[in-house]
């Protein structure tokens, strides 16, 4: 009897302890029940891959230099087919890595929405519906047709994501391109408001205010919707001082190695970095050496060669060769984190500046076009070529309406000023996977002359033009993109 009831004791203080072990969380940081902890969750609410290799590589920036290093990520765009490879770099990659995103924004708003004190997170549910605006919009960027008020209630769009996912194999539809549009432009105008830049320890990793307006210029870019481009573009630039964020290419960077510059560019202290995200990638290893890339031929059309200034040599102080044809700025820089302290593998990352204050001039600068405020588009186009040209002298390389209806043999101004702004614009972002964005929203055709003679054409309307779904995303109810 005394064995038995030493039995039941036991037992029940065992039961006991047990229930109050598993009634604790494993880790404080899975309860998010502070303002301080929702935002380390939003922390990982950015998309940490890189669209770099493969949106730069189906671009016109490229050329067939015959050698060099073999990757799929760059040669299945540039010959226009689907990416065999869902490592990092890829668009695979890369869309897992925007619903991983889109998973820990939803999971912060739904812990401000349970909050008791939730006006003590509203920074916080501002941040969150932004980064969730934000990896909608690369989404539909990348994986749909480019917006077309004439067909975007028709064009199939993308899984536009709103709660976090409770169950192993959640169903999704993609709805259309305007249905996420909509809803992409809700979560802006409702989450910009509410960001306090206040909150952050290093703003440069989170939407500011201004990365939040450079977000929302492009977006509206995409959207046609001009004047709202320049009410947002203008908001970046605090009483118009824009050379003071843009990057001093032809002065102080002019006197930098290509280490410092590498080590620069995407630094968070440097003035024209408005957001930037740290990605799994090793584009920084290959852009330089990959077969499909910047060579002389297409180094001489998009920096060196005349120009509407009537200049030459847009970034002639940093452009550099290594090898055989292989050209390349110091921008794009790999740090690589050891898998322990004595190890030899570990993973390659890189530092993507999501939003710059170059973008943002040249969004507003496109908008003023057609708006028809030619002046401003000339404003804009000479604070941008005097941080530029090579041996820049204003009253020589000032560009003016007759400069650019001589330059571009045009009658039109507004054309040629449209067409001035997307070549500066093309050189910016040279292998930074920019000029994609551009030949999307122009639905211009795409020509890759091959070493062995065929050419291949990537027109208007190709269905390759749209990277495709992955296969897993089937298993969620996704449709997949059309093939030839």
């Amino acid at each position: 009897m005394r064995k038995l009831l030493i039995y039941t004791i036991l037992t029940m203080l065992l039961g006991t302890s047990c229930k109050k072990f598993l009634e604790q969380p494993p880790d404080n940081r899975a309860v998010l029940n502070s303002p301080e902890k929702v935002s380390q969750l939003l922390g990982t609410a950015y998309p940490q891959a890189n669209y770099m290799a493969f949106s730069e590589s189906i671009s016109d920036n490229v050329a067939d230099k015959g050698i060099g290093t073999l990757e799929r990520t760059n040669i299945d765009p540039f010959n226009f087919k689907d990416v065999a490879n869902i490592e990092e770099d890829s668009p695979e990659f890369y869309w897992n890595a925007c619903y991983k995103a889109i998973a820990a924004a939803n999971q912060a708003l739904e812990s401000c929405g349970k909050a008791k004190d939730a006006e003590n997170y509203t920074a916080q549910k501002g941040e969150a519906l932004v980064c969730r605006a934000y990896a909608h919009f690369m989404l539909v960027t990348f994986f749909a047709k480019a917006y077309d008020k004439a067909t975007a209630n028709t064009d199939p769009g993308i899984p536009y994501v709103l709660k976090p996912e409770k169950v192993v194999f959640e169903k999704y539809e993609r709805k259309t391109v305007q249905y996420v549009y909509d809803m992409i432009e809700k979560d802006l105008t409702e989450g910009l408001p509410l960001i306090d830049d206040n909150k952050y320890g290093v703003p440069r990793y989170h939407f500011t205010k201004a990365a939040a307006h450079a977000f929302a210029s492009r977006f509206y870019l995409f959207k046609r919707e001009y004047a709202k481009v320049v009410e947002h573009a203008s908001k970046v630039f605090p009483n118009n001082n824009v050379v003071a964020m843009l990057r001093p290419w032809n002065t102080e960077y002019r006197t930098l190695t290509y280490n410092e510059l590498w080590a620069r560019y995407a630094k968070a202290t440097e003035p024209a970095n408005l957001l930037l995200v740290e990605t799994q990638s090793v584009w920084a290893r290959n852009y330089i050496n990959v077969r499909y890339g910047l060579d002389a031929t297409k180094a001489n059309e998009i920096l060196l060669a005349s120009n509407v200034t009537g200049g030459t040599r847009i970034f002639r102080y940093q452009l550099y060769t290594l090898g055989t044809n292989n050209y390349f700025l110091p921008k794009v820089n790999e740090y690589f984190v050891r898998e322990s302290v004595n190890a030899e593998i570990g993973w390659a990352y890189v530092m993507v500046p999501l939003f710059t204050a170059e973008e943002v001039l040249f969004n507003r600068a496109e908008a003023n076009v057609y708006l028809n405020n030619i002046n401003d588009v000339l404003s804009d186009l000479n604070t941008y070529a005097g941080t530029r040209i090579y041996n820049y002298n204003a009253s020589q390389h000032a560009v003016t309406a007759s400069k650019i209806k001589s330059f571009y043999r045009t009658s039109d101004v507004q054309q040629g000023a449209l067409t001035a702004v997307l070549d500066f614009k093309r050189a910016e972002f040279v292998q930074e996977g920019m000029r994609w964005f551009d030949l999307l929203r122009y639905k211009t055709p795409v020509v890759h002359p091959t070493f062995e003679g065929p050419v291949l054409t990537l027109a208007a309307d190709d269905p390759m033009r749209i990277f495709q779904i992955p296969d897993l995303a089937k298993q969620a109810g996704i449709a997949q993109n059309p093939r030839k």
